[in-house]
């Protein structure tokens, strides 16, 4: 899925342009990750590669912090909540975590968290505690005055599946808490089966000749999204608690003190959770774990540290997915050898040609993988866009043995060929010049200002391209676009092929043209008029649609979710939005540069934007498509009366009272965006010693300028 030329380029070599390309590659093929993992409990990439894109991402973002996006995968948890279940939005966001892979990641981990505080070595252990990371389904439970009021997943970490009277049927989750509890208790915590009662449930189910689960995740995350409560209630599902969203009030002040109370109020926690003063000793408890790992009876794919005191952890704060107080440290990743069968082209909605290995189907860790993503015809061949080696300069043949490896129950990446496996008869692999799709020319493009050449070779089919052009609709109609019910990939190719749904337009006029037509949609085979009904309803129910929402789904090159979001609140509105994207077509004009002010739409996303709208048939489409939907104004920041909420503020010189990132945290607490640069958008600067250009700026604009102290005051602290 590698859609970059310089995908395998050091970050210290990418220029400005190619490394915000970069950031944009692996912001969509994170958010795509995520939601094969988080919704549908497919994942299609191994745990190793999943963390190598993230690492990668972060790499980036640390060489050239001013091109962070807004959809960044640091600023993303999950994905958004399935179809089927109610959605409960959490009083409190459910983060991810940040992690470490080597024992000086950990190190360099805790010298953060001691810079950020400020924290002197003399003040004594910075203590924090350690715990295995469970493999399972993230779960967080909502008590009042004892009582349980709802369960929720994770979700998107902002709204997840309301599964409460699945739930209820779990017996390590206490529908009354012990003793005496705050008014307002939300507890968190994984769900997971362990191997015995995972290998129990496979064979009945394969007795029943129903199908088997992979691995023991799969089978919780299965089993606790059950529509019927009574077949969740018929497995073995287990609850650790770990952690707490809202409370009413905190009974302790320490990380360690906080999880030993869940325990007495009825939860499990993990027994072998300890509390440590150094950084050597939480490295000894990871690899005390990671030996012992076998012996467990659930899966585990790592260890999480955690800050113990909480008044540390409140002033740590947060970075958009994860908090700064906590971090996992991963296992290594496993590895197997098997039969490479095939390779097989897959046509994408950008007319991106990816390569897809068919391996003998073979056990890796209890899951049995037969697919591997091969990214690009450069990968194949084993060598990287600059010429460096990729598997020892390798290439792939139809009949190798190959290595694969994976850290999770997904598919796996080749890290490596036999050799002296490979078959006498075996041949290099020839990448396709034609799109298997339509049979048009596929090419892979030279940037004009590098002179390198796109990784990726692309159909110019275009609009004749039926492999893009379902693949568009299929990406209109999904779970974070329009979410249309019903309307899924098996109906999006039927309907293109029998010419009843080519454009996004034509969706929404499908039932008045189904009233004309000789043979209705009740009478295809696989409709009913049941069906036929509730398809026609829920494509209505999304004539109104969240102006984010239906921006994300016009499937414009570069702009993710993330960058949706950004565009919705910097615009509000689609006219305004229509008329402004309009306007800077032609990549010039007023228009033109607040597109590009915006903090976090850089060049690469504002041309994308350009390109897509000075497309006389992009237009004629969206105008077709706006007769029958109809974008609502972005929701308004409610900062509950901060005098910030709403405003663009900038951080310059040296700051006395607080590090930058504290002061960013802060001003973002309360309602405020934060830039890197003054611009006529910004509206307060605030100034600490040594302010340079950027307080020269401000004055030339006539921005206000406060100090730090000011900045204090203001905000009420």
């Amino acid at each position: 899925m590698t859609d970059s030329s310089f995908a395998q380029t050091d970050p210290a070599n990418l220029t400005q342009e190619e490394a915000q390309a970069e950031l944009r590659r692996l912001a969509a093929e994170i958010a795509e990750h995520d939601r094969r993992y988080h919704q549908e409990d497919a994942p299609t990439i191994s745990d190793a590669d999943y963390d190598a894109l993230r690492r990668r991402n972060a790499e980036i973002e640390a060489k050239f912090p001013n091109l962070i996006l807004e959809e960044s995968p640091s600023n993303q948890v999950g994905a958004a909540p399935a179809s089927g279940f109610g959605k409960i939005t959490h009083r409190l966001p459910m983060l991810s975590l940040d992690n470490a892979f080597q024992d000086d990641d950990v190190r360099d981990f805790a010298g953060r968290v001691r810079r950020f505080l400020k924290f002197d070595p003399l003040q004594g252990a910075l203590a924090m505690t350690a715990e295995p990371k469970i493999d399972g389904l993230s779960l967080s439970l909502r008590y009042e005055k004892g009582e349980l009021i709802y369960a929720a997943t994770r979700g998107d970490g902002t709204t997840g599946e309301n599964v409460t009277e699945n739930a209820r049927t779990i017996d390590d989750i206490p529908v009354k808490l012990k003793g005496k509890v705050p008014d307002v208790v939300e507890v968190r915590g994984e769900v997971y089966m362990a191997h015995k009662d995972f290998q129990a449930l496979n064979e009945r189910m394969a007795a029943r000749g129903g199908k088997v689960f992979a691995n023991p995740r799969n089978a919780a995350a299965g089993s606790l999204r059950q529509l019927n409560s009574k077949i969740t209630a018929s497995r073995p599902l287990k609850y650790f608690a770990y952690a707490w969203g809202e409370m009413s009030e905190l009974p302790e002040d320490t990380q360690f003190g906080m999880v030993k109370l869940l325990e007495t109020w009825g939860f499990q926690i993990n027994p072998l959770m300890k509390l440590c003063e150094t950084v050597e000793e939480l490295i000894e408890v990871y690899h005390d774990i990671e030996e012992n790992r076998a012996q467990l009876d659930y899966d585990i794919d790592g260890v999480v540290y955690k800050v113990d005191r909480l008044d540390l952890q409140e002033r740590l704060g947060y970075v958009s997915r994860s908090p700064r107080w906590a971090i996992a440290h991963k296992f290594p990743a496993e590895q197997a050898f098997t039969v490479l069968n095939d390779i097989e082209i897959q046509v994408g909605r950008t007319g991106a040609l990816t390569p897809v290995a068919k391996l003998e189907p073979i056990t890796v860790g209890g899951v049995v993988v037969s697919n591997a993503t091969l990214h690009n015809e450069d990968y194949i061949k084993g060598i990287g866009q600059d010429g460096e080696p990729i598997r020892e300069g390798k290439d792939l043949r139809v009949g190798d043995t190959v290595k694969i490896q994976r850290a999770g129950d997904v598919i796996p990446q080749i890290v490596d060929v036999d050799l002296d496996k490979r078959p006498k008869d075996a041949k290099p692999f020839v990448f396709p010049t034609e799109c298997p799709a339509c049979g048009s020319h596929a090419v892979r493009e030279e940037n004009e200002k590098t002179g390198r050449v796109d990784a990726v070779r692309r159909c110019t089919g275009g609009l004749i391209c039926p492999a893009q052009a379902t693949e568009k609709l299929k990406h209109f109609v999904s779970r974070n676009a329009f979410d249309i019910e019903g309307f899924g990939d098996k109906q999006v190719d039927a309907f293109y092929k029998d010419e009843l749904v080519r454009t996004p337009a034509e969706i929404f006029t499908l039932e008045e043209r189904d009233k004309q037509a000789l043979t209705k949609l009740r009478n295809r085979e696989g409709w009913g008029a049941v069906s036929a009904k509730n398809l026609f309803e829920a494509i209505n129910a999304r004539r109104r649609i969240d102006l984010h929402r239906f921006i994300f789904a016009l499937g414009i090159r570069h702009v993710g979710e993330g960058n949706a979001k950004l565009l919705a609140r910097a615009y509000g509105s689609w006219s305004v939005f229509y008329e402004a994207m309009q306007a800077a077509h032609d990549q010039a004009g007023e228009a033109w540069t607040d597109l590009n002010d915006i903090d976090g739409i850089g060049h690469i996303v504002a041309e994308a934007l350009a390109e897509f709208f000075a497309e006389g048939h992009n237009r004629d489409q969206l105008d077709a498509l706006l007769e029958q939907v109809t974008p609502l104004e972005a929701e308004k920041i409610d900062a509950s009366g901060s005098p910030v909420a709403g405003k663009t503020v900038v951080f310059t010189g040296s700051l006395e009272r607080m590090t930058r990132d504290e002061a960013k945290a802060m001003a973002e607490r309360f309602g405020a965006k934060v830039s890197g640069s003054v611009s006529k958008k910004t509206d307060l600067v605030v100034a600490g010693p040594g302010a340079g250009s950027k307080l020269k700026k401000a004055e030339e604009l006539e921005v206000e300028v406060i100090s730090e102290d000011d900045w204090f005051d203001l905000v009420g602290l």
